[in-house]
């Protein structure tokens, strides 16, 4: 067995070669090849759809659950704000800089370390399954959700994303709507009590105002925000329809279609959601995972952005290093001792965990 010193070197290695690499949502073919190289050089066996990689560890036993790793390889496009070349692995001050260096190169990377770290264990008391993903920033239809279909029945999963290594015990959701209020067309100097824009001011107040009741002890309460409003082509035309995108973060404690279903119920507007399977999700501070976590100092807290959380219906925990307000920004890093506490962090946490 490797050693987790040298784990970590090749961790670092790998994702330097990862930034070096462009991988776009749904163009991370190339980054793909990078991580079947690397499961081909600890000598494990994989599994490949699309951009998605996927193994298990060496004595997968079916009659024991299933625990899930977890991140994703692609990235969003750079910030125009770089002043660093965001495709060259840059280390300065203890920092490697590059595009998807913090997001989420790093959590990736050092999942990757973890599992070739349990790969080879016998006597587990879960199966470890990881997944390498595609398209997680586009929330696209051939990442993580086009994978499930391939894995057993998953019992818990830790997600990597940038945390810090502290405990995202709980992550909203996101429910994207598309809200056409309608009207009459007309001549814009004859007189119209049906002007679609005016009838829109009562539905943007509505998002606006209406309080959902449920309100969650880590990720506080729904948020409906009016994010784009759209209408009418001429000064002198009123239109038919004026259109209103909203994005609401959904709590734990409503299921996306409860969402739906609530705002369909107070307006009279048509309302279409682009998708709903970007759900809200936890897992109890009581869980195995998350006590071996506190156990080591880590703290709890709910998470507002959206991770490949939201398509597991299995308890999950987000958790990796680096932090997430350098996530989509310009020059983008991570620290290398991040990643070096990172590997080292999981690998407790599992083995403490798989004690229990």
């Amino acid at each position: 067995m490797k050693s987790i010193e040298i784990l970590t070197q090749e961790a670092i290695a790998l994702l330097k070669s990862l930034i070096e690499t462009p991988s776009f949502s749904s163009e991370e073919d190339k980054t793909a090849l990078l991580i079947e190289n690397w499961f081909t050089q600890n000598s494990i066996p994989f599994e490949r759809e699309n951009n998605n990689i996927w193994a298990f560890n060496k004595n997968f036993d079916k009659s024991k659950p299933t625990l899930l790793l977890n991140s994703h390889h692609d990235t969003v496009k750079p910030n125009q704000g770089y002043t660093n070349d965001p495709f060259e692995a840059i280390v300065k001050d203890g920092k490697l800089f590059g595009l998807g260096s913090n997001d989420a190169g790093g959590c990736l990377v050092s999942l990757l370390a973890t599992f070739v770290h349990f790969y080879s264990n016998e006597n587990l008391p879960y199966n470890i399954v990881m997944v390498a993903s595609a398209e997680e920033e586009s929330s696209g239809k051939n990442g993580l959700n086009s994978v499930l279909k391939h894995l057993p029945e998953l019992e818990c999963a830790i997600v990597g994303e940038p945390t810090l290594m502290q405990l995202a015990v709980a992550e909203k959701g996101l429910l994207v709507l598309d809200v056409i209020v309608k009207g009459t067309a007309s001549h814009a100097a004859h007189n119209n009590l049906d002007n679609p824009i005016y009838n829109a001011i009562p539905v943007i107040e509505w998002f606006n105002s209406y309080p959902f009741e449920k309100i969650s002890e880590v990720l506080g309460p729904v948020k409906m925000t009016v994010t784009q409003v759209a209408a009418g082509k001429q000064h002198n035309v009123v239109p038919a329809e004026c259109h209103l995108v909203v994005d609401i973060r959904v709590n734990d404690c409503y299921s996306n279609q409860e969402i739906l279903d609530t705002v369909r119920k107070h307006l009279t507007a048509e309302v279409n959601p682009r998708s709903m399977h970007l759900n809200a999700s936890s897992i109890p501070v009581a869980h195995g995972l998350v006590q071996a976590g506190i156990a080591l100092g880590r703290t709890t807290y709910g998470s507002p952005t959206l991770s490949d959380q939201s398509v597991l219906s299995c308890q999950s925990l987000k958790l990796g290093p680096g932090e997430t307000l350098r996530s989509h920004s310009a020059d983008e890093f991570i620290f290398i001792n991040e990643i070096e506490e990172g590997i080292q962090l999981y690998i407790k946490i599992l083995t403490d965990f798989f004690k229990q």
